[in-house]
């Protein structure tokens, strides 16, 4: 028994995001989750494989009509119109080639049903979409597992793993707002922090290949998440001598940098092609900003949609990192979350939209994962344990009342502030009064 305790966990998590999902959904009478941001993911699979018009988009005003999955009213904003009469998107394309396999089964459904419509929109499509996140949730999860026992004993990695998806807002974007393109990029975490091993352990082609085909992934995903790369690149140095000795390796063995760098173009090509296709041009500018020397500091510590007052939890995910010995992971480790973090709160629209804490770093969880499993492996050893056993308990139930506020409009997607915060904290009745302490 004690040697399944982590898949347990894992069955734990599974149900307990399966259940949110249910309470969620089972209400509704039309299932909606390719909305706002993740319509822009989502576009390119019917546009491409059922109206075979992924340049005007012709097709899209009657589903507008239809569903009202644009968000705001009269304006189409995930895809721009540009000079040359087409459309092109505001998202990248990588979600949908995750989404895929699963399209193409909700297609094949819808086709051979009378009672749905096989339009790309229609509730076979919504509840693929829901299943597609749940797979690679789980998916994650067991990648993320089977590296952690690595290096951990089983009972750490096992409260790691209920503590990182249960106390954190991991759930609302992998089992409720489940088109956003969160829960498919921790999957690509994990995978790429497994495949860092592998490649280290046995240094092949198919290896570097693979890797590059996960950082190109995750590239055309969100173009920020190329510093996945970090995490191969920085694998096993913890001092200069090892990198200079690292990269002298890599140039004499070429070939690993020539694989990977036709994975990561193979991939790549995707995003450049629908460019060109749509705009007539391999690159195009979508308008994001950044404050690098200005960052957003309130992106972790406000009280609008703090990361530390959220998902307190994420307190912890940090102070790991101050934990990590002399492993093989501890430079790519702290080098990666720093830089992640600094982008993160750098971009210039720091609200990250209508969201649940700060979505942004929800996807690098599984990087997150290892500082914080050392954190726990000293607990272990430490007279604290109880406390933080009582403290990792009732953080799991604040999130998930949280969690609850939130969905059902207590906990405000985007008008929070302290004073609001403070009166509806595990509140489950809040007034009318209450609710005009809410920010313009």
């Amino acid at each position: 028994m004690q040697n399944k305790l982590s898949s347990l966990a894992i069955i734990v998590v599974g149900i307990v995001y399966f259940s949110s999902t249910f309470l969620n959904f089972k209400n509704a009478s039309n299932i909606k989750v390719t909305t706002w941001d993740a319509l822009g993911y989502y576009m390119y699979l019917p546009a491409s494989f059922i109206y075979n018009d992924l340049q005007k988009l012709s097709f899209y005003p009657e589903i507008e009509k239809k569903y009202e999955l644009q968000g705001r009213e009269n304006e189409f904003y995930q895809f721009s119109p540009i000079e040359n009469g087409n459309y092109t998107g505001k998202y990248f394309v990588g979600i949908s080639v995750m989404q895929s396999p699963f399209f193409i089964l909700a297609h094949l459904f819808s086709k051979m049903s009378s009672q749905y419509s096989a339009d790309g929109f229609s509730t076979p499509y919504q509840i693929s979409i829901i299943l597609a996140a749940l797979f690679y949730l789980l998916l994650g999860l067991i990648i993320l597992r089977k590296t952690l026992l690595l290096f951990y004993e089983e009972k750490v990695v096992t409260l790691t793993i209920l503590l990182l998806a249960l106390s954190s807002n991991l759930i609302q974007y992998a089992s409720i707002d489940v088109g956003q393109s969160h829960v498919y990029l921790f999957c690509l975490y994990s995978l790429i922090i497994y495949l860092s091993i592998k490649w280290h352990q046995s240094k092949t082609k198919f290896n570097a290949f693979i890797i590059g085909t996960v950082v190109g992934l995750a590239t055309i995903s969100r173009p920020t998440e190329i510093i996945i790369l970090f995490i191969p690149l920085l694998w096993l140095i913890n001092n200069k001598s090892e990198w200079n000795e690292k990269v002298s390796k890599l140039f004499k063995g070429h070939w690993q940098i020539l694989y990977t760098g036709l994975g990561f173009l193979l991939l790549l090509s995707i995003q450049l092609l629908y460019w060109k296709y749509s705009t007539g041009s391999f690159v195009y500018n979508v308008g994001s900003k950044w404050h690098f020397f200005n960052p957003h500091w309130r992106v972790l510590f406000g009280f609008e949609k703090g990361w530390f007052i959220y998902t307190p939890i994420t307190i912890f995910f940090v102070i790991g990192l101050f934990f990590v010995k002399n492993s093989q992971f501890k430079t790519s480790l702290i080098v990666f979350c720093l830089l992640n973090i600094w982008i993160v709160i750098s971009w210039a629209d720091w609200r990250y939209g209508g969201s649940y804490s700060t979505r942004a770093l929800v996807q690098s969880y599984p990087v997150f994962a290892l500082g914080f499993a050392s954190l726990i492996s000293c607990i272990e050893k430490k007279k604290l344990k109880p406390i933080f056993y009582a403290v990792g308990i009732y953080l799991i139930v604040v999130n998930l009342f949280q969690i609850y506020q939130y969905n059902t409009g207590i906990l405000h997607y985007d008008k929070m502030n302290y004073k609001y915060y403070k009166e509806i904290y595990l509140n489950p009745n809040v007034t009318e009064l209450e609710k005009q302490l809410l920010s313009d």
